[in-house]
């Protein structure tokens, strides 16, 4: 890993590609500064290896995007149990006494660890537990961090189940049982609202101020289809985006109009992985998947009887397990296939 800084970045003026030792999955960008001081656009990504063992590692990189090189740092990677599901940085909006940034994964368990201010290393802050009756908890799918009210942070598992936890306080706020199946995915909309999607099928919002009930957005044209991934938009919030399982469709859905997807993205030629709306712009989404490409697409505001074209597309080189579009450097979309993790300028 000692030499990785210096023989795992190759560039071309559209794309920056790092090298890691083994199959990566879970990605994540700081929205604060990393490395050097004099490197006034360097940003920390983090990446997780997909290993099918316990021992798995975290590596935190930095990234210039004025000399499009790609750094890692041998101190700041660290050991975790089982491949993480995912990984995000705090959001900017979360206070905290000391300066580190915080950086979140699910696998086992939810953990927290911080990235000391001085990047001399990455320190274990906790590890939350949601279950009440063992020292074990199921399986986490994923989590998202809520930037409304950034001390919010919600998970969900294979137990049926979504978790809010107040990461202040490293406590439970609520445990509800959110779906019949599997929960794959979780996604804040507001300070209270989320919405999640299961092997059941269905897109659920859920209001953490009337607990008791949900509301049913979209259910998966053949029953049981599971759904995998879901992405709220964050510039317009009238509208989300999910996939199904080993299809090759990204699914627009409005919140206003339940059931029925205002628009059905169909050009992969293989199975969707991920995506990710534009941090900047409302009418913008990426996708990626099985075919090895990453297609970024502008909704129109009514969708022509031939469907919807990508604006761009860009091959990779084997297919593309994950996709982050970068909320401080929106002109980048970072994407992890194999053992590479490649940076796109948009």
């Amino acid at each position: 890993m000692e030499n990785s800084a210096q023989d795992s970045r190759s560039r071309s003026e559209t794309a920056v590609t790092y090298d890691s030792p083994y199959p990566l999955y879970a990605m994540a960008f700081s929205s604060s500064r990393g490395g050097g001081a004099a490197a006034t656009n360097s940003h920390r990504i983090a990446v997780g290896s997909f290993v099918e063992d316990y021992n798995n590692r975290v590596d935190i990189l930095s990234f210039d995007s004025d000399a499009l090189t790609v750094t890692a740092f041998p101190n700041l990677s660290f050991e975790h149990p089982y491949p993480p599901t995912k990984l995000m940085f705090s959001p900017p909006s979360l206070r905290r006494s000391s300066a580190g940034d915080l950086l979140a994964s699910s696998g086992d368990f939810l953990r927290l660890w911080e990235i000391r201010e001085d990047s001399s290393s990455v320190e274990p802050v906790s590890v939350l537990n949601n279950s009440k009756t063992s020292e074990f908890c199921a399986p986490l799918t994923s989590f998202d961090w809520n930037e409304v009210e950034p001390k919010r942070l919600g998970t969900c598992s294979i137990d049926t189940t979504c978790t809010i936890w107040d990461v202040e306080k490293c406590a439970v706020e609520t445990q509800l049982i959110a779906h019949d199946k599997e929960v794959h995915d979780i996604a804040w909309g507001e300070a209270r609202v989320f919405a999640s999607v299961s092997a059941d099928g269905s897109v659920r919002i859920f209001d953490l101020r009337d607990k008791e009930h949900s509301t049913i957005i979209y259910e998966s044209p053949q029953p049981d289809t599971p759904l995998l991934r879901l992405a709220w938009n964050k510039q317009d919030l009238r509208y989300m985006a999910t996939i199904l399982m080993d299809s090759n469709k990204v699914v627009i859905l409005d919140i206003r109009s339940p059931t029925m997807p205002v628009a059905e993205l169909e050009r992969h030629q293989a199975s969707v992985n991920a995506i990710a709306w534009a941090p900047q712009s409302c009418k913008h989404i990426c996708s990626a998947g099985d075919d090895t490409q990453a297609l970024i697409w502008e909704l129109p505001t009514v969708a022509g009887p031939n469907g919807i074209d990508p604006m761009s597309v860009y091959s990779a080189g084997s297919e593309i397990n994950q996709l982050q579009w970068s909320a401080s450097q929106p002109d980048w979309i970072g994407i992890a296939f194999s053992n590479k993790m490649q940076l796109l300028r948009v």
